[in-house]
């Protein structure tokens, strides 16, 4: 497997026949959980900027390899929204599940500006459309928590 197919993949993930961007953004949460509590919001900060580096690159490298503007099988960018949905989520199951399952309405949704951001080339078309997601629902987040409900 090439070093950008990995990547973009996420370890394979990405290949998994069944809802991989589901399975990838689940597999996004225990992460999130251990940059929040080995680095406070620094550390996942820091995790964002690498996966959005990285995934644009690996998603530009898998679009032009398979011709396809928005390959199935580039996940990184869900790692990357739900990663910002996670920002604001207290470190309880409950707070993690809110910003879950707001981040995979949103991507599956998209709702404008959502739409519009995935109309970019290359891997900026795959992993913008995500990282908007994870700003809606980075918002969400935010609202559920102030009004005391998580």
């Amino acid at each position: 497997m090439k070093a950008y197919t990995w990547f973009a993949t996420l370890c394979g993930i990405g290949l998994i026949p069944f809802a991989p961007g589901t399975l990838a953004s689940l597999a996004a949460l225990p992460f999130a959980w251990l940059l929040l509590v080995t680095g406070d919001i620094d550390g996942l900060g820091t995790g964002i900027a690498l996966a959005i580096a990285i995934g644009l690159w690996a998603c530009d490298m898998t679009v032009s390899e398979t011709g396809n503007p928005d390959p199935q099988q580039c996940v990184i960018d869900e790692l990357a929204g739900q990663w910002i949905a996670c920002m604001a989520a207290p470190l309880t199951l409950t707070g993690f599940a809110v910003a879950f399952v707001a981040f995979r309405v949103f991507d599956i949704w998209k709702p404008w500006p959502i739409s519009a951001a995935e109309k970019a080339k290359g891997g900026m078309g795959v992993m913008a459309d995500d990282l908007v997601a994870g700003l809606f629902a980075l918002i969400v987040v935010v609202a559920v928590r102030q009004a005391g409900l998580i």
